[in-house]
Formats: C-alpha cells, structure tokens, sequence
C-alpha cells in the first residue's frame, strides 16, 4: 500500500498526543493510587512545588464547579470533545502548518484528550497535582492546581500563538519585499 507523501509529516505530531495522554494519565494514576484526596504528598525547594491530590470537576481555576451534572458535563465534556474533532478535522485537511505549528496543535490535542479521559472516567473530575508558590502574584499565594495535560495545553499553546505571530511577521515581509521588487 502507498502512502501519500503528505500524510507523514501529519503523522508525526500525533505521538506527541499519545505521548502526552499516556504521560498524563500514569502521572494521575500515581496520584489517585499513593496521595490521599485533598492532601499534599510532597513538597519540594522548601514548599515552592507541591505534589498534592485535589479533583476538579469544573474547568481553570474550578469555574463552572458548581453547575448541575448535566450542564456541568455538556459544558466540560461533551463540548470540548466535539472541538477537539473539528481541530482534527482542520490539522488534517490543512496543507499550510508549518512542522512546529503541527506539533503544537497535536500536544494541545494530547493534553485537552488527557483531560476529557477524567471528565468521562472520573466521577469525581479531573486529577490535578502540581502545586506551585506564586507569591501573591494576581493575588495567588499559589496557583490553582494542575497536572500534565494543563501544562501541555499552556506551553503548546504559547509554542502556537508565538508561532503564528512569526508566520505572519514573515508573511508580510516577504510581502514588502515583493511589492519593493516590482518598483
């Protein structure tokens, strides 16, 4: 069987996904089997980092925590599942990401499906364990608790945006160089 040459570098990116699910979801189970709910395992650099165990069955920051079952698993599940398959459906029809911007959207992709494993396994939400000082910054003595799929979604969501910016930076300067050539 042939493979389309461009399938390939479409490819790739999705073990950063799988990675990233596996990675998540053995970081929750070693919580939920050693830490106790609601209690610091460890704690690191003199209590800069914290290993705890808390659930979250609302979004960041625990918005939407206390909507009823039903709306609470319509707006944090169902919904967010039903964009991750239009995000796929766009990474795979679109010919113009660059590799990075590929990789990018497949660890957000790795990290919002790390989260919807909880949402649809978990009854009590999504596992949440590292705790950071934030030394009243925004006024958080420390940051509201994530775990491996958050932090994937944020970085690879900043690699993203910064990416984009660069692209069209580019863009326009191929752009300018063009329109200065014809002159």
């Amino acid at each position: 069987m042939e493979t389309d040459k461009n399938s390939a570098p479409k490819l790739w990116p999705l073990l950063l996904t799988v990675l990233i699910i596996l990675a998540d979801q053995a970081t929750k189970f070693i919580i939920v089997k050693t830490i106790p709910p609601f209690t610091i395992g460890k704690s690191f650099l003199g209590g800069l980092l914290r290993i705890v165990h808390v659930s979250n069955t609302g979004v960041a920051f625990s918005v939407g925590d206390s909507l009823p079952d039903t709306i609470r698993h319509f707006l944090f599940a169902v919904i967010p599942l039903i964009v991750i398959i239009l995000v796929l459906v766009v990474y795979f029809r679109n010919d113009s990401f660059t590799h990075l911007q590929r990789w990018a959207i497949c660890g957000i992709v790795g990290g919002g499906l790390g989260n919807l494993i909880d949402r649809f396994a978990r009854a009590e939400g999504v596992v949440d364990f590292i705790d950071v000082k934030f030394f009243g910054i925004l006024g958080f003595d420390r940051w509201p608790t994530f775990n491996v799929a958050d932090s994937s979604i944020v970085v690879c969501g900043i690699i993203l945006i910064i990416s984009f910016i660069v692209s069209v930076a580019e863009e326009e300067k191929t752009k300018k160089e063009e329109n200065n050539g014809r002159k």
